[in-house]
């Protein structure tokens, strides 16, 4: 075995769902549980690398790309509940305001005491200098703007998707 190529056990394999989305990466070992047990198929992609895995019993073929033959009803996604957590892991615990990354709180865009609601389009992280400084004003009244609009986190599967295409771009 060359020194330059990565052992099979820890190749990295895409599981694309029933209806050719890219929705994860997951190691070989699953990869093949998933192949045997009927629950995904080989995908045959003209560049795709395809290893040959081998028992007593039985020859099969693993590609780089899977796809998955049925899928599960009980799987579906919500929309996490707003909470101060999910509203930094949103905001890559950075400042709304000015980007820092020191005393964060949470701020409502539109303040609570002016009509605002507790959703994800008007829940944002600040820093308390930030925070304190907006206090139950506009962000027209101060002239101070957002770094980013404030949105729902989307489906895992589907930012999963977003970045493999990117990345699939890069190679072209």
């Amino acid at each position: 075995m060359q020194a330059t190529e990565p052992h099979i056990l820890q190749a990295s394999i895409v599981v694309f769902s029933k209806n050719y989305l890219p929705i994860a990466r997951i190691n070989i070992k699953r990869a093949i549980v998933l192949i045997i047990s009927g629950q995904a198929e080989a995908l045959d992609f003209e560049d795709a690398r395809q290893w040959e895995v081998r028992s007593p019993n039985v020859v099969l073929h693993v590609s780089e790309h899977i796809r998955l033959t049925g899928s599960n009803p009980e799987r579906h996604w919500k929309v996490p509940a707003v909470s101060r957590r999910e509203v930094l892991r949103r905001d890559c615990h950075t400042c709304q305001y000015c980007g820092t990354q020191k005393q964060l709180t949470i701020d409502h865009v539109i303040p609570r005491s002016r009509g605002g609601t507790h959703t994800w389009d008007n829940v944002v992280t600040a820093c308390a200098g930030c925070n304190s400084k907006k206090g139950d004003r506009f962000l027209s009244e101060l002239g101070m703007k957002l770094k980013t609009k404030p949105k729902a986190p989307i489906h895992p599967a589907i930012a999963f998707a977003e970045q493999f295409w990117k990345a699939s771009e890069k190679k072209l």
